[in-house]
């Protein structure tokens, strides 16, 4: 394939043997009619089952297939950062790999793209095949993670959207080891809209989020873009200071003026408990941010690239996984390439 390239499609994989030729299938359907040039970096992330050996078969026969594989499972969002590190479009699109999202809607994406629009994500009007767990789970999520940031957060999203070059260069930028991906997309700005629709169940497979990994990203997603939950643990603790600085002024008082106090140690176990769970549980919240300190004072790359396939070297192989900062195009000739 020759000249620059419009279209990347970056599709991260685990364990997505079952599904992964249907959706190389529906996206080249999908793309090829818009009539522009693209690409299909598929990013496998520690696959154990025969993931690679299929995307290596499509990428003999579709250069247009290209193959990032991890040196171990470094996880989802970390490989939606190396497909954007590695892609050259000028435009980029992230999908995962269980046809959840819909393909098809790539080319409307691209038309809103063509309108002025730098972000175009996927809103979710409805869930089919999702437990009412699931959907209650992830419907709380979203709002509470948007009340407890700054950062405007769409509510029912993930992470399929299209992005501009710039944007793309923009996360390049942001290296921390904690990522959630659609936040640091509301947080990096630029002019952002939605296409709706409804999201399909899983094509085949199981689910590569179960509620351990839920909750592992909703941790993730508070931590990296709202302190209030520290300012919550100091407000608590202040809160019960005074509580038990009262209680002890209440029990000296009893003790000196009235008969009414009983002697044993049922009250005094119940308060210890009380405190002390509350204090371990402020000591879980500070570990949490000391936690993400910690992993991003090590300075480790995100992630490490056993091999590839139909990539030349890319800036992200030179710099140790971080990608340098890349001159968007003048204005006249970023307009001229969305016309």
């Amino acid at each position: 394939m020759n000249g620059p390239v419009f279209l990347s499609v970056v599709v991260p994989m685990y364990n997505e043997e079952e599904v992964i030729e249907t959706t190389y299938r529906r996206l080249v359907s999908a793309l090829d009619p818009i009539g522009e040039t693209y690409e299909l970096v598929f990013v496998n992330d520690g696959s154990r089952d025969s993931t690679d050996k299929i995307v290596r078969r499509l990428g003999a026969e579709d250069a247009r297939v290209k193959l990032v594989d991890f040196s171990r499972n470094f996880g989802h969002q970390i490989a939606v950062t190396a497909g954007m590190d590695y892609s050259s479009g000028r435009v980029v699109v992230l999908i995962d790999a269980d046809l959840q999202d819909p393909p098809e809607l790539i080319p409307e994406m691209i038309a809103r793209w063509r309108e002025g629009y730098d972000v175009v994500y996927g809103r979710r009007i409805a869930r089919r095949g999702e437990t009412w767990f699931k959907k209650v789970t992830a419907a709380t999520f979203y709002r509470l993670l948007r009340s407890m940031t700054s950062v405007n957060i769409p509510v029912d999203t993930g992470d399929f959207r299209l992005m501009d070059r710039k944007v793309c260069d923009a996360l390049g930028s942001m290296r921390e080891q904690s990522r959630f991906i659609r936040g640091m997309v509301s947080w990096a700005g630029f002019k952002q809209t939605s296409v709706e629709y409804v999201r399909d169940e899983r094509f085949a497979g199981e689910t590569k989020y179960p509620l351990r990994k839920m909750i592992r990203l909703s941790l993730d997603a508070i931590t990296s873009f709202s302190t209030k939950p520290l300012k919550f643990a100091g407000i608590l603790g202040f809160v019960m200071s005074a509580v038990g600085f009262v209680y002890l002024l209440v029990v000296v008082y009893q003790r000196l003026f009235t008969d009414t106090t009983q002697p044993g140690w049922s009250s005094m176990v119940v308060i210890s408990l009380l405190f002390h769970g509350i204090t371990l549980s402020l000591l879980g919240v500070l570990g949490e941010y000391i936690g993400r300190i910690y992993e991003e004072a090590k300075g480790r790359p995100l992630y490490l690239v056993a091999d590839k396939l139909n990539l030349g070297e890319t800036a992200s192989d030179r710099t140790g996984g971080t990608k340098p900062d890349a001159k968007p195009l003048p204005e006249t000739a970023e307009a001229a390439y969305r016309r």
